[in-house]
């Protein structure tokens, strides 16, 4: 019997582990099978983390493209918000919206400040700035932050290249201002950093709606502007055919005051703008007289484009004894962006002293051949970089005082031998070549919002076999404007040059130059050339070799870039040389001693 008892205990000693461990393994099977039964219904929603797998990575994918297409959609959706005159989670209708109404939905404003432009309230709950023209709202900023996820790349995609690029800049920000033209009176501004080598796709700061008021009378009673209270197409649509050739035309004029020619210009045959050498300067004095003669005779509804080249170093046309800046190469040699920026302010704020607003200037081209005559130390240097970098910088210079910048001499003159003032040179070079070396300067300055491109007389016959670049549609409308996307105002180089007058009539050069794609005839000299040049481009029209509406789309440019600069013919004052010679003095003393 207690053999048996005994037996039987040691049977209970292994079979109690035995079933406890049987009931661990069961539970632990049951839990894993749950577990596993699970993660597999959930699999079909999203994928286990535990094993990546294909699906895991297209995940990814998935989750990016969402995000690309909701600020796809996001671009769209500000876009048609814009032409009703409105924005994303703001209520109110830039150029109906009065100010009560603004005052009774959202209150008092955090701050309010006045500017040239109007009254501005900060809402910073609503991330928002109303903009006032007397009571009206006119301006609504928007600093919402799904707008600032969007980046200039998703915006160009997504709706094209903007109708212009506007640059500004303070001690605080460097700012582009893409404007596409959302109606007839109001345009949507996307406003980023500009671009740069390390962001070279920056995303929005924030997006202003800005609408042109209509004017009352008093404002209206200053002619310089009366465009401004029209849209573009309702001013084409008044002007007469030999309008539109004389705006197609800048024109030199003779002597130091306005003679019987210069009135002709300005009176009768309405030329778009005027330029100047150095022999229609003598003082200071004399000089903004004779400026002012000619905007004062302008009886044209446009104002006039004022020009003149002043690069520095040894090309410079303004009287008065101002403190001669270095010549490229040497600013070059420096390779300072910010004393290229400060040397091209210091030009705008030159001319601006001048009442002109047009500088023919900067000079992009490279300096790759040492026997180029015409270019040399004109240039920044051979170095496509410094060329680009710096030229950038002396244009956005230049336009920060408000004075249009003329990128020259397109596709690039720097590896020529011969003049073009006194014959054709010759670049024989393929477009994949230029585009290795010439042309990144250009494509750079034009990125960064280039207003005016002087194109050269210079055959390219890889490009072009009989035209030189100025009659070429090769080189202005296939490689400016379509490969390079630019949208601005294309003049030629001065169609009086021996490389025009030396090879073909200047009347019918001037026809080829308009059908192969340029928006201004540059008339350097001798008021029968400019006679001569609008006969043969009218008879060109009558006859139908022009197409009113190919006249049209340079005309547009053209206003386009008036309005831009709020180009006018008011008179200005004599300047301040010393002031300015002051400012150049204490910029070259910090710069290059």
């Amino acid at each position: 019997m207690k053999r048996h008892r005994k037996s039987r205990n040691k049977l209970l000693i292994f079979t109690i582990p035995l079933l406890i461990l049987a009931l661990i393994i069961g539970v632990y099977y049951y839990a894993t099978k749950e577990n596993s039964s699970e993660q597999t219904t959930k699999g079909k929603e999203s994928p286990i983390i535990t094993q990546p797998s294909e699906t895991q990575s297209s995940g990814k994918v998935d989750s990016k493209n969402d995000q690309n297409s909701n600020l796809e959609k996001l671009v769209e959706e500000t876009f048609s918000l814009s032409k009703e005159g409105m924005v994303q989670n703001i209520p109110f209708v830039s150029g109906k919206t009065e100010w009560k109404e603004v005052n009774k939905e959202w209150g008092k404003s955090d701050h309010i400040s006045e500017t040239a432009k109007g009254r501005y309230e900060e809402y910073k709950s609503h991330h928002a700035t109303i903009g006032y023209a007397d009571q009206t709202v006119n301006d609504i900023r928007s600093y919402d932050s799904e707008l600032q996820n969007i980046s200039l790349n998703e915006i160009k995609k997504t709706v094209g290249q903007p109708d212009a690029i506007r640059y500004y800049k303070s001690s605080t920000v460097d700012q582009m201002i893409l404007v596409y033209h959302a109606t007839s009176s109001t345009d949507l501004l996307w406003v980023l950093p500009v671009k740069t080598e390390q962001e070279p796709n920056p995303k929005v700061d924030h997006i202003s709606l800005f609408t042109q008021l209509e004017k009352t009378p008093n404002q209206q009673a200053k002619k310089p502007n009366q465009q401004e209270n029209q849209t573009i197409s309702e001013v084409i649509s008044k002007m007469s055919l030999e309008d539109k050739i004389g705006q197609m035309i800048l024109a030199g004029v003779s002597g130091t005051t306005m003679d019987a020619s210069a009135k002709q210009l300005i009176s009768q045959i309405h030329v778009g703008g005027i330029i100047f050498y150095k022999n229609n300067f003598e003082t200071p004095a004399q000089a903004v007289q004779f400026v002012n003669q000619l905007k004062a005779g302008n009886s044209s509804s446009l104002p006039l484009l004022l020009g003149v080249d002043q690069e520095g170093g040894r090309v410079t046309r303004l009287p008065g004894g101002l403190v001669t800046f270095p010549p490229n190469k040497q600013i070059g040699q420096v390779n300072n962006p910010d004393f290229s920026f400060k040397v091209g302010t210091l030009l705008g704020q030159e001319l601006k002293e001048f009442g002109l607003n047009l500088d023919f200037a900067p000079v992009l081209d490279i300096n790759s051949n040492p026997n180029n005559p015409v270019i040399g130390d004109r240039s920044f240097g051979n170095n496509a970089e410094i060329v680009s970098k710096l030229g950038v910088q002396t244009m956005k210079g230049i336009q920060s005082q408000n004075v249009i910048t003329t990128i020259k001499h397109f596709p690039g003159h720097g590896d020529t031998s011969v003049d073009s003032h006194l014959d054709l040179p010759i670049v024989n070079k393929s477009l994949k070549e230029l585009k290795e070396l010439e042309l990144i300067p250009f494509e750079r300055a034009i990125n960064q919002g280039g207003d005016v491109v002087m194109v050269a007389h210079i055959l390219l016959p890889q490009l072009d076999k009989t035209n030189p670049g100025t009659m070429s549609k090769a080189v202005m409308t296939d490689l400016l404007r379509k490969q390079l996307g630019f949208t601005g105002v294309i003049i030629t180089d001065d169609m009086t040059m021996g490389a025009i007058t030396e090879h073909f009539d200047i009347g019918k050069a001037s026809v080829e130059s308009v059908k192969a794609g340029s928006d201004i005839i540059l008339v350097g000299h001798d008021y029968n050339n400019v006679v001569k040049i609008i006969s043969s481009l009218k008879t060109a029209v009558q006859n139908g070799e022009i197409s009113e509406q190919r006249l049209n789309e340079s005309i547009e440019r053209i206003i386009q870039l008036k309005g831009n600069y709020s180009i006018n013919d008011t008179k200005v004052g004599n300047p301040n040389i010393n002031e300015i010679n002051h400012s150049i003095n204490n910029l070259l003393n910090n710069y290059l001693h």
